[in-house]
């Protein structure tokens, strides 16, 4: 019997039961369902979670596959025999750590969607499919898988489950899983180490003979907050062939998911349009005040202050967060209106964090979690509003 049949049978044999909803979200999964609607359908579209999900993964894969390549890429700089970056040497030690990443994700949190699924007796819910794709792609390469299965069980349990699912949570998972990291494990999230696989230090321990993880060597935003040199060019920056987590390096790339995601209509160009502008104010506000001679080479605000503001939208994960977490459809604002002070806000509280906060140079994700919480007073009060012009109108015509 094939195995779509075998799993058909299996719904149907445990149907109204607490393990119903597993078997009907594997099913559903791999098939097309097996039911059609036999009465007349009040709303006809192309577009539901799962494809709306699909579209969002298809938009990340780029990203992925890029990660992959600059991992090993890095791994070999780092070590001083540098390979071609399309080479298959710099894929393998990609692999290698990368995918592992994405397994742990994936599997964790969907065990535990499934796990709810069945307690809770309700449909697998498809949230969660691009949630354990970005997980892998927003933390250092380095981090080990245990400390992903803790922070993954923890962002799908406390950041969703217990407001009540896909649909429901008011912060997005993925940065709770990140927030939870960086809190929980600060020095595996400070972004100070370019990460090496099997290297063994130079000089005094070559002897005898230990084996290290990483070497010393900043990320560009930890190079800034230090204020020392970076020895990349804004090429390097924007193509995504520097030091930092998987999937926000290549900005070519996430721009290229960024016009994928409006020309499907699943990403909202007000958002992302709207957090650029803000990081851009930002940064030009500091800008101004460097220029202005307020604050001196020698302050630790310094390096991040004297960036050029547009040059804040290649480094670090502005534009990946822009893209794939600001637009989060659960967790943001819904008005035209509020999306824009939405997006704004995020932007220029991101460029705040990242130059007053020396110890956490990238500000993206914690501004975009703040902002998820004030995203429905945003919408009250845009509505109020609306609600206000309109009777004005409305008492201006009855007079």
């Amino acid at each position: 019997m094939a195995l779509k049949e075998k799993l058909h049978t299996l719904k149907e044999k445990y149907k109204g039961t607490k393990m119903a909803p597993a078997f009907n979200a594997l099913h559903t999964f791999l098939y097309l369902p097996n039911e059609t609607t036999h009465n007349g359908t009040h709303i006809k579209a192309a577009d539901d979670l799962k494809r709306t999900m699909n579209t969002v993964i298809i938009a990340l894969i780029p990203c992925l596959i890029f990660g992959m390549f600059n991992a090993g890429y890095q791994h070999f700089a780092a070590l001083g025999t540098p390979v071609d970056f399309l080479s298959w040497d710099a894929l393998y030690i990609g692999i290698i750590k990368v995918l592992p990443l994405v397994v742990v994700s994936y599997g964790v949190g969907l065990a535990i969607e499934f796990l709810f699924a069945v307690i809770k007796g309700h449909e697998v819910e498809e949230g969660y499919l691009v949630t354990g794709m970005l997980v892998p792609l927003i933390v250092p390469i380095d981090l080990p898988l245990w400390m992903l299965a803790v922070a993954v069980a923890f962002g799908v349990v406390i950041g969703k489950e217990v407001f009540g699912g896909t649909g429901m949570n008011i912060l997005n998972p993925a940065l709770t899983i990140r927030a939870f990291l960086f809190f929980a494990y600060p020095t595996w999230m400070s972004g100070d180490k370019v990460w090496v696989h099997g290297a063994v230090e130079r000089d005094a321990q070559i002897a005898s003979g230990a084996n290290l993880d990483a070497i010393s060597g900043e990320t560009i935003l930890g190079s800034y907050a230090q204020n020392s040199s970076v020895a990349y060019d804004y090429w390097d920056m924007f193509l995504g062939i520097i030091p930092g987590s998987v999937g926000e390096t290549s900005k070519l790339l996430i721009i290229a998911g960024a016009l994928f995601l409006i020309f499907t209509k699943v990403g909202s160009w007000r958002i992302m349009l709207s957090t650029v502008i803000g990081a851009l104010a930002m940064g030009l506000i500091f800008n101004a005040v460097v220029d202005a001679g307020w604050i001196g080479e020698t302050s630790k605000f310094y390096g991040l202050m004297s960036v050029p503001f547009w040059q804040h939208l290649i480094i670090g994960s502005i534009l990946f967060g822009a893209v794939y977490m600001a637009t989060d459809p659960v967790t943001a604002s819904q008005t035209n209106k509020g999306k824009w002070i939405y997006g704004f806000l995020i932007g220029f509280i991101s460029i705040m964090i990242r130059v007053f906060n020396p110890a956490y140079p990238e500000g993206v994700f914690l501004a975009i979690l703040l902002m998820n919480v004030f995203a429905p007073t945003i919408d009250h009060y845009v509505i109020q509003a609306n609600v206000k012009q309109r009777m004005k109108r409305l008492k201006a015509k009855v007079a």
